[in-house]
């Protein structure tokens, strides 16, 4: 395994690197400093033609405060929290509104947006965030650590840590779009989903409480279908979203424990992709709002579900839902979580 780093740009005096992860197969991944970004992955297709199947941006400054949060590792709270607002120890808190009435992914200011640190180390490239006590309205110093380490089997696995001083929700997942073919719409993309229930929610999507079976329903995907079968049914989960965005809550989780999230594959490229996490829930968007994106890698124009994201994390507004798993994480406790990406090829 190589990995090379290059400087790519400067912001505000501070160093923005690319590295590089090469397998001996030739199989790569690219990730940048910007919000402990995915940038590329450049795997093989049935023929055995490397192609980069993620959405990534030609400019680096393109990473900062983009809508599609493009690759980006989202926090101190991926996805939403209702009206902003949750109460913690007796102590309410009040948070950046940035979506609709709703606070999302940590905030305009949110982990996404910061240079991070970075080093290659023992055959991995890591990243890490220091989060202020008072950051976007949270409570507590955090430590986070993003992990990247790339396989010889084309699989990336990475691994959050994280640390506080006093009690704070976190809710950490990498935002990355994928499209196996590498471009055109993903919706002749066929998902396999390991959920047989989901999330309903409002019309902002906060989820409403308790999850409800897939079956019969244009949220099922216990067995694969394509992204494009139902994503024009009259269904309040679509219509609210413009298409797919919303959470799965993944069957048989079990803290600590990695499991199947979900496979992605495409009939077109022969590629495909499974997920695996410890985390209970996968977010999966159809990219429904790419147009007016940045400029992409060799000037690619995005889009409308042009990819899709498999975003595997805690359930949407867990601070306000004491009946979801806790996203708390208390001083001396270590938040651990891990997400892996398998590549390969239909056989």
């Amino acid at each position: 395994m190589a990995t090379s780093r290059k400087l790519w740009a400067r912001h505000n005096g501070q160093a923005i690197y690319k590295y590089t992860m090469t397998n001996e197969s030739g199989a790569s991944v690219v990730l940048c400093n910007i919000g402990a970004a995915i940038v590329s992955v450049n795997v093989p297709d049935k023929d055995g033609k490397l192609g980069d199947v993620v959405v990534g941006y030609r400019n680096a400054e393109s990473y900062f405060a983009d809508g599609p949060c493009s690759g980006k590792c989202p926090g101190r709270y991926a996805n939403r929290i209702a009206n902003g607002k949750f109460t913690l120890d007796g102590v309410n808190y009040e948070l950046p509104i940035n979506n609709g009435p709703n606070h999302l992914h940590g905030g305009p200011e949110g982990f996404q947006n910061k240079v991070w640190e970075s080093r290659k180390h023992k055959g991995g490239v890591e990243f890490k965030y220091f989060s202020a006590d008072g950051e976007m309205g949270y409570p507590g110093n955090v430590v986070v650590v993003a992990r990247y380490e790339w396989s010889e089997n084309n699989e990336l696995r990475l691994t959050f840590t994280a640390k506080t001083d006093k009690a704070t929700p976190i809710n950490l997942t990498n935002h990355v779009y994928f499209n196996l073919n590498g471009k055109g719409s993903v919706l002749r993309h066929f998902l396999r989903l390991n959920a047989s229930e989901y999330l309903p929610t409002d019309e902002t999507l906060i989820p409403c409480g308790e999850s409800e079976a897939v079956a019969g329903t244009p949220m099922d995907f216990v067995c694969p279908k394509t992204l494009g079968k139902d994503i024009k049914k009259n269904f309040p989960a679509l219509n609210y979203g413009k298409g797919y965005d919303a959470c799965w809550v993944i069957d048989g989780y079990t803290p600590g424990q990695i499991q199947e999230a979900a496979e992605l594959y495409s009939n077109h490229s022969g590629r495909t992709l499974k997920v695996y996490t410890t985390q209970p829930g996968v977010q999966v968007y159809t990219a429904n709002w790419m147009e007016g994106c940045p400029v992409g890698k060799r000037g690619r124009i995005y889009h409308d579900y042009c990819a899709v994201a498999l975003e595997c994390q805690h359930y949407p507004d867990s601070p306000n839902k004491p009946e979801y798993p806790s996203t708390i994480l208390k001083p001396g406790k270590k938040f651990q979580e891990a997400i892996i990406f398998a590549f390969g090829v239909k056989e």
